[in-house]
């Protein structure tokens, strides 16, 4: 059953305010994360309030997967990080959505999960810091074909 509409209107997923959306078509968006230890965060959203992957039809879970993909395969091209963290989690806000982390060796949290206590302080000296618009255009790029629009 789905959640009731004032579970909508309290969903900061929902709301979508204050975004920095690079890419989006009508399931789903990519948005600029921002965190400052961990540039090029991205996070991919579903549209829909759905809280799981399993509520989603074979054709939308496929979408979202290669969006998901797509958006990882952005990041290794243009950050080239040691490892690309893929989660969905969900326990905060029980809306869809999928975290796409470039990570390097020498970030605060390697080899552990970003949500783990740091293991040093700051961002990786790596860590390659692009502009908006540059992951908007890669995302357009690799994502483009399949009907997308971008609002970078």
């Amino acid at each position: 059953m789905p959640p009731s509409a004032d579970r909508f209107d309290s969903c900061p997923l929902c709301l979508g305010k204050a975004e920095d959306v690079l890419w989006r078509d009508a399931r789903c968006r990519i948005i600029d994360a921002r965190h400052a230890d961990y540039p090029g965060y991205l996070r991919v959203i579903w549209e829909a309030h759905v809280a799981e992957m399993t509520d989603l039809g074979a054709a939308d879970c496929a979408h979202l997967w290669q969006v998901v993909l797509g958006a990882e395969r952005v990041l290794r091209r243009l950050m080239s990080p040691d490892k690309v963290n893929l989660a969905s989690l969900g326990n905060m806000v029980p809306h869809l959505h999928w975290h796409v982390i470039p990570r390097y060796r020498d970030d605060a949290h390697f080899p552990d999960a970003i949500w783990a206590p740091p293991r040093r302080r700051g961002s990786s000296p790596h860590a390659v810091i692009l502009p908006s618009a540059t992951l908007a255009a890669a995302l357009r790029a690799e994502l483009g074909g399949s009907g997308a629009t971008a609002f970078a």
